[in-house]
């Protein structure tokens, strides 16, 4: 599951790769307008994706030599808060809504695999794609956020994942056009987060990509 140099190794990458970015894509398109059949075929598919992490989390910890260290680690938390909506018993159904945008993190694990798939070898070229990867994950993630605290309480504001998606940008970049404004309390924390990362993350990524190019 680390290896990315056998055929075997390589293949289960990109079936996790595959899924990942699926499951995100399945989000996405929840937020729109499908048909019901549809849908639920979707919400069939994103169990079957959850049930392969949660045997993927299984498998990490017992191949681990040091259990207590693997479960506290970076990685192997991401990989826990991917596979939380599997216990519904044990969470509400809006929380669990809420932390399914976090499982783009799951990318992370896989970026070094992601370089070597595109053959990318120069020390520029790693940090473009960490640079491009860091802009939008940060995005992906708030847009999510925000559309899942805010769509129910203002549905002509955030119709979509696209319309969270242009506030995201224009609230991170400190643009600010007011067009679209969050009415709910955790939207407008959520808009502050926004900000305060914008001010912290953005300028300082954009730097390092306008000096890469």
């Amino acid at each position: 599951m680390e290896d990315i140099e056998t055929p075997i190794g390589k293949a289960i990458n990109f079936i996790l790769l595959f899924l990942i970015l699926f499951s995100s894509a399945i989000f996405v398109a929840e937020t729109y307008p499908i048909p019901e059949n549809i849908f639920i075929i979707l919400e069939l598919i994103n169990d079957a994706i959850l049930v392969f992490f949660a045997v993927e989390y299984l498998l990490r910890f017992w191949c681990a030599d040091q259990k207590i260290k693997f479960v506290f680690s970076f990685f192997s938390i991401i990989d826990l808060l991917a596979i939380l909506p599997i216990f519904p018993g044990f969470l509400e159904l809006s929380f669990i809504r809420i932390i399914r945008w976090f499982r783009i993190l799951k990318l992370i694990r896989f970026l070094k695999f992601k370089i070597y798939i595109f053959r990318i070898s120069t020390e520029d070229g790693v940090i473009f794609a960490r640079i491009l990867f860091t802009l939008f994950t940060i995005i992906f993630i708030f847009s999510g956020l925000i559309y899942q605290v805010e769509h129910r309480v203002n549905p002509e504001s955030f119709k979509n994942f696209l319309d969270a998606v242009y506030f995201s940008v224009v609230t991170m970049t400190t643009v600010g056009f007011g067009d679209i404004i969050p009415t709910s309390e955790s939207g407008r924390l959520l808009t502050v987060l926004m900000i305060l990362t914008g001010i912290s993350l953005i300028p300082s990524q954009l730097g390092d990509l306008i000096k890469q190019l």
